[in-house]
C-alpha cells in the first residue's frame, strides 16, 4: 500500500475519493460495533471509521490497534453526519471509511501520553525525546522553526546576501566562554576548538571581498546553563562591507519585523522597533535587555534622601552610591513573611538588603521597618519622587550603581509578572546602543570586552583610546525583545594597529597576540574594508515567536541543566584505544 494523501490534508473537497493514509494511532474508541480511530502524522489528523459488516478484516485490525500503533489504511472519503463534524478539527468535516487496514508497527506501552499536553518530568521527556516530540507543542515549535529559518533565507537571499559554510574545526581562541577542544589524532598534543561563534571567519570573508554574507551557524560554548541557553546552538550570523550601524539595524529590524507577521501569534507592540542607549535603558530599567511590555521604571531618590540621618541611605551615598527604587502596585498590603522574602530576593541577587516602604491610604505616609528613620520630609519627597500612590509598596536599593540596576531590575520583572502588567501576547524589540568599550574587573585588575575585542570604538585613533579606555563607547548595538537578548552586533574594527591596541588593553602580551591573532591582523593589512555584522540566537528567536519560557522547547534534542544528552547518554565514557589513538591519557581523580 502507498501513501496517496496526508492525514491533516483531507476536506471535504476530497469527499469520494479513494485515498490510502498512514500515521499513528492518536485515539482509538469502540462503540460496540463500529471503531473510531484519530489517525495522526505530522499534518494533523483524521477519524477513520471502520464498520464490521463492510471490512471484517480491518475491523479485526482495528480491534487490536492501539495508542501509537502505526497503520495504512484504504479506505473513501465521506462528509461526516449533520451534527457530527468538528469544527475544531481541520479535516472535522470528514472521515475515511476503511477498506482495508495494515500493521505497519506496534507499539510498547508508552512511557507517557503524547496524545494530550500532560505535565511531565522533563528527564524522562529527553529520554525519550522521539515520543515528546510527537506531542502537538513540541510538533508546533519544530514547525515554526522551520519557518523562521525559511523566511530568513529567503529574505536575506532578497537582500543579496550569499550563504556560506564556516568550519566547525577552529583555532582556541580567547573569545569570552570556555570552548570546547577536539584533540587531534594527526598532531599529537595539538587541540582544534568548536567555535564559539564564527566571528573571526566572517570578518575574514569581508577581507575577501565576499561583501554581505550570512550562515545558520552551529555555536558551541562550555558553559553553565539557563534557561535560555545550551552548550550548543544556532545563530543566525550576518556580515556586510561598506556598512554602518544603521545599515544592519534596518536589515535585521525588516527581518524580525518579517518573522513576526508571519511565523508567530503574537504581534509586534512598536514599529519601528524602539532605540534606547545603552545608559538610558539601564537608568530606567536596570537592564540592557529592558522588557518594554510595561512600566515600573527605576526612580532615583539620591537627591530626594541626600544628608538623612538613615545610615543604610547616607553611608551608601557618602561611598558613591545610589538610592534608587521602582513601585509595586497594590503591594502595601503584603504581609511580613512576603516583604521578609522579597527582601532574601533581592540578598540572592546581589542586594546587601531591600528597604520595603508601603504608602498609607492617605497618600501621604509610609509603613515599614525602614519608616521610622525617614523624616516627613524625606517621606513627602519620596513619594512625589516615585510618584506611588496609596497601598502601593516602594522598593527600594541603596547600593553601588551597578549592583542597584542589577537588582531593582531583576525585580522589576518578578513586579511585573506577579502583578499582571506583561501582555503575554505581545513582543516589544528594542534596540540598546551606546555600550562601553571595556568594562574593568576589579577582582583580576584589567579591562575586559564588553561585548567582543572585535567591536569598534567610536576613537580609532590608537594614543586616545589607550588614553582613556574607560570612557571610550562602542559602535555596538543589542537586538532585546520581552527582557531576552535576542542579538548583538557591532561595527568591527578593520585596521590591524587598532585591534592591536584593543587586544593590548584586554592584557594579551605580544606573543600572545601573534600566536591567537595574527591571522586577523595580517589580514587586515591586505586592504580590509570597514564592516558591520550581528548575531542573532535561532533558538531564542524561535523561543519568544511561540511563547515558550525555556529553549530546549524549541529544539529536537537538547541537553539537559547539567549538559547531559539524556537519549543517547552522552558525554560517555570511550576506549583506551581511543585515547592511545588521540595521544590522551585520563588524571586519575
Amino acid at each position: 500500500m502507498k501513501r496517496t494523501h496526508r492525514c491533516g490534508e483531507l476536506r471535504a473537497a476530497n469527499v469520494d475519493q479513494a485515498v490510502n493514509i498512514m500515521g499513528w494511532v492518536h485515539r482509538r474508541r469502540d462503540h460496540g460495533g463500529l471503531i473510531f480511530i484519530d489517525l495522526r502524522d505530522r499534518t494533523g489528523l483524521v477519524q477513520v471509521v471502520v464498520d464490521p459488516q463492510h471490512a471484517p478484516a480491518a475491523h479485526a485490525v482495528a480491534n487490536e490497534a492501539r495508542a501509537e500503533f502505526v497503520l495504512a489504511v484504504r479506505g473513501r472519503v465521506l462528509m461526516r453526519e449533520a451534527g457530527r463534524d468538528n469544527p475544531n478539527l481541520a479535516t472535522g468535516q470528514v472521515e475515511v471509511h476503511a477498506d482495508e487496514i495494515e500493521l505497519l508497527n506496534p507499539a510498547r506501552p508508552l512511557p507517557f501520553e503524547v496524545n494530550r499536553d500532560v505535565d511531565v518530568d522533563e528527564s524522562v521527556r529527553l529520554k525519550y525525546r522521539y515520543l515528546d516530540l510527537r506531542r502537538d507543542r513540541l510538533k508546533r515549535n519544530i514547525l515554526v522553526r522551520h519557518r523562521i529559518v525559511k523566511t530568513m533565507r529567503d529574505y536575506l537571499d532578497a537582500h543579496d546576501f550569499t550563504e556560506i559554510e564556516t568550519p566547525n574545526l577552529i583555532k582556541s581562541t580567547p573569545e569570552g566562554a570556555r570552548d570546547y577542544l577536539v584533540p587531534s589524532r594527526i598532531h599529537p598534543g595539538e587541540f582544534y576548538a568548536l567555535p564559539q561563534s564564527p566571528q573571526q571567519m566572517k570578518q575574514l570573508l569581508m577581507v575577501a571581498g565576499l561583501d554581505r554574507y550570512y550562515q545558520l551557524a552551529r555555536c558551541f560554548r562550555d558553559e553553565d546553563l539557563r534557561a535560555e541557553r545550551q552548550p550548543e546552538f544556532t545563530q543566525l550570523d550576518i556580515e556586510m562591507s561598506f556598512a554602518d550601524e544603521s545599515d544592519v539595524m534596518e536589515l535585521v529590524e525588516g527581518l524580525y519585523t518579517r518573522i513576526a507577521e508571519e511565523c508567530s501569534e503574537r504581534t509586534l507592540l512598536f514599529k519601528p522597533f524602539q532605540r534606547l542607549p545603552y545608559e538610558e535603558a539601564i537608568r530606567r530599567f536596570g537592564s540592557d535587555k529592558p522588557d518594554m511590555r510595561f512600566g515600573v521604571e527605576l526612580v532615583d531618590l539620591s537627591e530626594d534622601v541626600l544628608g538623612t540621618q538613615f545610615n543604610a541611605f547616607a553611608s551608601v551615598l557618602a561611598s558613591g552610591g545610589q538610592v534608587k527604587a521602582i513601585v509595586a502596585p497594590g503591594w502595601a498590603a503584603l504581609s511580613r513573611k512576603e516583604t521578609d522574602a522579597l527582601i532574601e530576593q533581592a540578598k540572592q541577587f546581589g542586594a546587601k538588603g531591600l528597604v520595603t516602604l508601603g504608602v498609607g491610604d492617605d497618600g501621604e505616609t509610609v509603613h515599614g521597618g525602614a519608616a521610622k528613620f525617614l523624616t516627613p520630609d524625606e517621606v513627602k519627597r519620596i513619594i512625589a519622587r516615585s510618584q506611588a500612590r496609596p497601598s502601593d509598596m516602594l522598593l527600594i536599593v541603596a547600593d553601588q550603581p551597578a549592583t542597584v540596576a542589577d537588582v531593582l531590575g531583576r525585580l522589576r520583572l518578578d513586579v511585573g509578572r506577579r502583578c499582571g502588567l506583561i501582555d503575554d501576547s505581545k513582543l516589544a524589540f528594542v534596540w540598546v546602543t551606546g555600550f562601553p568599550l571595556l568594562e574593568w574587573l576589579p577582582d583580576e585588575g584589567r579591562w575586559h570586552a564588553m561585548h567582543n575585542p572585535f567591536s569598534a570604538p567610536v576613537v580609532m585613533e590608537v594614543e586616545a583610546l589607550k588614553a582613556e579606555p574607560g570612557s571610550i563607547g562602542a559602535r555596538q548595538y543589542d537586538l532585546a525583545c520581552n527582557g531576552y537578548e535576542v542579538g548583538g552586533g557591532s561595527v568591527r574594527i578593520h585596521k590591524a594597529e587598532v585591534q592591536k591596541a584593543v587586544f593590548e588593553l584586554l592584557g594579551l602580551s605580544e606573543d600572545e597576540i601573534r600566536e591567537q591573532f595574527g591571522h586577523m591582523l595580517e589580514a587586515f593589512e591586505y586592504g580590509a574594508p570597514p564592516h558591520a555584522g550581528i548575531a542573532t540566537g535561532l533558538e531564542r528567536t524561535v523561543m519568544l515567536m511561540v511563547d515558550e519560557p525555556n529553549i530546549r522547547e524549541v529544539m529536537a534534542f537538547p541537553k539537559n541543566q547539567a549538559a547531559m544528552d539524556l537519549l543517547m547518554q552522552a558525554p560517555s565514557p570511550v576506549s583506551p584505544k581511543q585515547l592511545d589513538e588521540l595521544h590522551l591519557q585520563l588524571k586519575p581523580d
